[in-house]
């Protein structure tokens, strides 16, 4: 298992303080902040730690950043058992960091019944084996990008992308807007189905804030912008696994008064929707002190 991975999973691997209560870790990367994706799994992996959800696992999570996390400091994770229902489970979960909430969210779990189905069509897009890896990435176009996307893509990450659009990151505008990179985990994880989606929960994060950006041009990477989450919404709809290739399709449909909204959806390679997700995020020129 790669060093990126092993570090993903432990910090997912929440200490438990007491009944309802759960201390995690940031790793010490340098990082002037918390990673938002980091929150939502470790936040989700403290409302499961209250569910059986091996017979009700999470369907939906709703959250809103609140302060930026530090990550010199553990956070404490609370959870609020507020329904067990017959078909449905809710939980509360709010991180603290200096006596200070900076993060909430609500997560529903659902037993599986049997009903109609339909999904959306997955996009017709080229296979990820047919992508640059990461090492002809690093390679071949490393040296094109700007600075600061080079910097990201020469660290060790514990999720693969393989961008279908690489083009956009070498300062090419996508004139549809529309943005797919092919992710998974970079090695086999353990076989529990809540780890996988709380791996998904964690790099659902990723990319989706910058895709408010592709109808001008921009990235999340430039100096100028100052970029952070506001909310994020996670749906599951059906199994899958986080350490296959998954096809993240994103889109934004609007961005005005520095609010960015993206959207995405998630198949596995068969083509089987296995979730969406919704996002609105803060995209300020710096300088604007509105």
């Amino acid at each position: 298992m790669s060093s990126a991975v092993q570090d993903l999973l432990a910090i997912l691997d929440l200490e438990q303080l007491e009944v309802n209560l759960f201390r995690g870790r940031s790793p010490q990367v340098g990082w002037q902040r918390v990673f938002g994706g980091q929150v939502i799994g470790q936040a989700l992996v403290a409302a499961c730690r209250t569910v059986d959800v091996a017979g009700r696992p999470p369907h939906s999570l709703h959250a809103y950043f609140l302060l930026p996390g530090d990550p010199k400091v553990p956070i404490i994770y609370e959870v609020d058992r507020i329904r067990d229902g017959k078909s449905f489970t809710t939980r509360r979960v709010v991180a603290i960091q200096h006596g200070e909430a900076i993060f909430t969210m609500a997560v529903s779990f659902h037993r599986d019944e049997p009903g109609m189905s339909h999904q959306a069509r997955m996009p017709e897009v080229v296979k990820p084996e047919q992508l640059p890896n990461e090492a002809e990435i690093k390679e071949r176009v490393l040296p094109l990008m700007p600075d600061p996307v080079r910097r990201y893509y020469e660290r060790e990450r514990p999720i693969e992308w393989r961008p279908v659009e690489l083009d956009r990151y070498l300062g090419k505008k996508i004139e549809n807007g529309r943005f797919h990179v092919w992710i998974r985990a970079t090695a086999k994880l353990p076989d529990e189905p809540a780890i996988h989606q709380c791996v998904l929960a964690y790099a659902s994060d990723m990319l989706l804030l910058d895709s408010a950006l592709i109808p001008h041009g921009r990235t999340v990477f430039e100096k100028t912008l100052m970029a952070a989450s506001l909310d994020h919404a996670l749906w599951f709809h059906r199994p899958f696994r986080a350490d296959e290739w998954l096809l993240y399709a994103h889109d934004s449909p609007n961005l005005a008064g520095s609010r960015g909204f993206s959207r995405g959806l998630i198949f596995a390679r068969d083509g089987t929707l296995v979730a969406s997700v919704a996002q609105e995020g803060l995209l300020r020129e710096r300088g604007n002190s509105s």
